[in-house]
């Protein structure tokens, strides 16, 4: 029986789609291959309007889905390809789709995606709608990852944070003497990138560096920190509905520098993730940051200062952290068709724990 999987993720940054082929056979996931796609630039764009309430919305997003499915078809053709991997040997893919809504409160959440599609198009059998069950139960459907961090990154000698710095911020929390705990922490790179595409036309500021030449503006950030999903306790997850653009612009003062913008933003996300930690009373031994955020070596140096010990990438465990999230889904690919839960009822709030996702067969 075939323990291959791939793994597929495109988060909230829609800077494109991440594939891993991943042998499960092993306690800890052998990557055999990895492979990134950018979204074509119409693509992103609607994507990224889609966010928000407009015209015509039900057919425009299920225009994109297609559209989307096709993109991750290709990944995984090309994926095969580089690997020279038969796709007859791929047990399963595990497809998370784009959110373009998270709503828990009102007991919905939205991943575009059109996993028929995808399982037509590769010949293989397709995991995908992860959140829905968790959000049946109660939970928020999210963060789905905490119970694949504790497989991957948990040690019996050491408290460790786990910190995916995507879109959004979220922690996992690791230590020998108590359950797993997790939970989306604020903005990470959303407010950021938009930062910087909306006054600069770039997508994402390389290295900090923008940030790391402007200086911190102590009033923006008290009225930034004071949005209240920092105060909320967990169990909590966010998302572009709770912070975007617009709410950044409403607040901005009349006299600032852009690049002291960006430094403020960078400070709000390390002081978010700080202040998350002082609030569960959790003191790391040390940081393992997986997500896009991981290559921003401002604000890594940032989060070493605010949170006091040693702050790494997951590359130092041995997985990039560009490969973490879509490796995630090719593991909890595996637990569905395993017919093992993948939540953690401790981490989303759900009633208990359930088997997660929808089979659409080969």
């Amino acid at each position: 029986m075939s323990t291959l999987y791939i793994g597929l993720m495109s988060g909230t940054s829609l800077d494109g789609v991440d594939a891993v082929l991943a042998d499960l056979a092993f306690p800890r996931p052998q990557v055999e291959g990895h492979a990134h796609l950018a979204f074509p630039t119409t693509l992103r764009a609607e994507l990224q309007t889609l966010c928000s309430s407009g015209d015509d919305e039900i057919h425009r997003s299920q225009v994109a889905a297609i559209e989307l499915a096709r993109l991750y078809a290709q990944l995984v053709h090309a994926l095969l390809n580089q690997t020279g991997t038969a796709t007859a040997s791929i047990k399963a893919i595990g497809c998370h789709g784009q959110t373009i809504r998270h709503m828990p409160a009102h007991g919905y959440t939205v991943q575009l995606n059109a996993p028929a599609i995808l399982a037509e198009e590769t010949g293989i059998c397709v995991v995908s709608d992860f959140r829905a069950r968790d959000l049946a139960a109660g939970g928020q459907g999210a963060p789905l990852v905490p119970a694949f961090h504790a497989s991957l990154f948990g040690s019996k000698d050491r408290a460790r944070a786990v910190l995916n710095l995507g879109g959004m911020a979220n922690l996992t929390l690791l230590e020998s003497t108590r359950p797993v705990r997790g939970f989306d922490c604020g903005p990470a790179n959303v407010l950021m990138d938009a930062w910087i595409a909306h006054r600069r036309g770039l997508d994402y500021d390389r290295d900090g560096a923008w940030a790391a030449g402007g200086k911190v503006d102590a009033a923006l950030l008290e009225r930034l920190l004071a949005h209240p999903f920092f105060a909320a306790p967990p169990p909590k997850s966010c998302g572009r509905e709770q912070f975007n653009l617009e709410w950044l612009l409403e607040l901005l003062p009349e006299q600032i520098r852009d690049e002291d913008v960006q430094a403020t933003l960078a400070e709000l996300t390390a002081q978010s993730v700080a202040d998350a930690l002082r609030t569960a009373v959790f003191c790391p031994d040390d940081v393992a940051v997986c997500g896009g955020g991981a290559f921003n070596h401002h604000l890594l140096q940032r989060l070493a200062l605010h949170i006091g010990c040693p702050v790494m990438s997951t590359a130092a465990e041995g997985v990039p952290p560009e490969q973490v999230e879509a490796l995630a889904f090719a593991w909890l690919a595996q637990r569905t068709l395993n017919r093992e839960p993948g939540n953690l009822p401790a981490v989303t709030g759900a009633r208990g724990m359930r088997v997660l996702g929808a089979v659409w067969p080969a």
